[in-house]
């Protein structure tokens, strides 16, 4: 562990290091700076053109709107797509449409020369690769913006008897490179877009882009992957129909990573399941058990499992592609769960305290709001029966609501959302009867049993008693002092008005248009004034200041109009979006 920290660390460096370097030419002395830096200096300017040219093309100034965000990723190429689609799974930062537009983003990517793969793996190893693989397919099984995959047979029969048929996952040449600079060019963009369109408006570019930086160096550090896959072994080991491929360590470096060769076919191939004799409700049913299991039970889940990622082989669930994983505290769980339980109950207050617990809040939170958009939410699904509850979307608009509330949800829940949302795609192929969230009910009823402690719960239960009794004997004394004080009109009433955010704005903005109105009023009852006066200089037959109050008074006015005229626009233009 100490070598991958320190493994994780350079990388970190090399980051930051790339990420400056377009702030660092500008300091940089005067002088002719050395070859290198001038060829590396004319790349950044050519991709920046060439990034500018893109945004220009897609008129960039009028607005992004989701799609149009799609289209100029694809056309920067696969460096971008790979960033966009790390965007998707962020449904925290970027609002739900632009991450649904961003999903649809094309995984493939144009596969790198045979040759390349060759110097990447040589590279690593520190000898030819035919020291290592007997034989490599030249043909990749598939290729992705950041890594690559080949067929292989190691030439040396291992020594703890496991299969000589693996699979390369080869790093691109260059990715990390180029990764680094593309980032450092789009912080630079970003301080030039102007403060038009959707996304601007909404989140902070340069926050989402170091989101996306930080996602994307733990894909690209393949020693992270090599621990995610042990750790998930050894949660499941004792899963008889769940498994994942073996590592090959000796053979893993920062840019290779080796493991087993997995054959069968994606979990939703229904045509070669059924030719093979698999029930499709029980691949269903374990393949929810196993995800639901890797949530409560463990808070380490697969956080894209989508059915490439989920393969099914000699009657096994195979789980593959560990780059981005999700991770979740006992506290978040306990959390999610009582969240459930209220929901289920239909409990506002506590489903309200569980979202206040669960998130960030920035802030005072105003929960008179809360409560309200909590409990339109409760309207909606609350009523729903569980068997029939969309669990992702009620997520989805939770987290919505969290969000609207200047509520910052752990990125572990963020993660989760959208795993549920393919494991449901999943189920909608091979078994559409199948409830996920049938299944999770189930499964924490079950844990509840399980860890249920009979006398605690009956002490729990006997002291709220106690206290509720020893409360209530009072209830008649207070009753009668309140009596009391009504008869001899000594009673108050103290009320607490708390107006929201858009009342107070309301009331400040009439205010102070009244005030100004007033302002502008005497200014032209003075300007008449003295326009019936003879007062020096004068200009077009009226005295100098008269004029000036006139003017002042047009001016003042001209603007309040334009500018209610412009919120008006904008108030519009904000409930079309909603």
């Amino acid at each position: 562990m100490a070598d991958l920290t320190d493994i994780v660390s350079k990388f970190r460096k090399i980051a930051d290091a790339q990420a400056d370097k377009a702030e660092a030419e500008k300091a940089a002395a005067a002088g002719q700076a050395p070859k290198e830096d001038r060829h590396r200096s004319a790349e950044d300017n050519a991709r920046f053109r060439e990034i500018r040219g893109v945004l220009a093309r897609n008129k960039i100034t009028r607005g992004i709107s989701p799609e149009k965000l799609r289209i100029i990723l694809e056309e920067l190429g696969p460096t971008y797509i790979k960033l966009g689609q790390i965007m998707s799974m962020h449904s925290d930062i970027l609002p739900k449409r632009y991450c649904d537009e961003l999903a649809k983003l094309n995984f493939d990517a144009p596969p790198m020369p045979f040759s390349e793969v060759i110097e990447v793996l040589e590279e690593s190893y520190g000898c030819t690769y035919t020291d290592v693989f007997e034989w490599i397919d030249k043909k990749p099984l598939g290729s992705a913006s950041i890594a690559q995959v080949h067929r292989a047979t190691l030439k040396q029969e291992p020594a703890d008897g496991k299969s000589r048929d693996v699979i390369i996952k080869v790093q691109r040449k260059g990715v990390f490179d180029v990764m680094s600079r593309d980032i450092s060019l789009l912080h630079r963009l970003v301080k030039l877009m102007p403060p038009v369109g959707d996304i601007k408006n909404i989140v902070d570019l340069d926050m989402v882009l170091d989101e996306m930086w930080a996602v994307a160096r733990e894909e690209m550090d393949f020693f992270k992957e090599a621990c995610n896959i042990a750790e998930f072994k050894k949660n499941n080991k004792d899963i008889k129909y769940v498994g994942c491929p073996d590592m090959y360590i000796e053979y893993t470096t920062d840019k290779a990573l080796v493991m087993e060769y997995i054959g069968g076919c994606s979990i939703d191939d229904v045509e070669y399941l059924t030719t093979h004799g698999y029930d499709l409700d029980e691949i269903g049913v374990k393949f929810v058990n196993s995800f639901i299991k890797q949530i409560m039970d463990d808070g380490f889940f697969h956080a894209d499992p989508h059915p490439g990622n989920v393969k099914i082989c000699e009657g096994k669930i195979i789980w593959i592609d560990m780059g981005m994983m999700g991770r979740l505290s006992d506290r978040d769980r306990r959390l999610m769960v009582r969240g459930v339980r209220s929901i289920a109950m239909h409990d506002i207050q506590a489903t309200v305290n569980a979202v206040i617990d669960l998130g960030d809040v920035s802030g005072t939170p105003d929960r008179d709001k809360l409560y309200v958009e909590i409990k339109a939410f409760l309207d909606q699904y609350g009523s729903v029966a569980f068997g029939s509850l969309d669990i992702a979307a009620a997520l989805q608009c939770l987290m919505d609501i969290m969000k609207e509330n200047g509520i910052a949800l752990p990125h572990g829940m963020t993660m989760l959302c959208r795993g549920l949302a393919h494991v449901q795609g999943v189920l909608a192929t091979i078994s559409p009867d199948i409830n996920m969230m049938q299944i999770a009910t189930s499964r924490i009823m079950d844990d509840f049993v399980e860890n249920l402690n009979i006398r605690d719960e009956l002490s729990k239960y006997g002291r709220a008693l106690y206290r509720a009794a020893d409360r209530g004997i009072e209830i008649p004394a207070l009753t009668s002092q309140v009596m009391k004080e009504y008869l001899a009109g000594q009673s108050k009433v103290n009320i607490n008005i708390n107006p929201s955010k858009e009342f107070d704005e309301l009331i400040y903005s009439s205010i102070r248009n009244m005030v100004i109105g007033l302002g502008v009023a005497a200014l032209l009852i003075a300007s008449s004034v003295m326009c019936t006066t003879s007062m020096e200089p004068r200009i077009f037959g009226i005295p100098v200041l008269g004029a000036v109050g006139f003017s002042f008074a047009m001016i003042v006015s001209g603007f309040l109009i334009l500018r209610n005229i412009g919120l008006k626009i904008l108030a519009r233009r904000r409930r079309r979006k909603r």
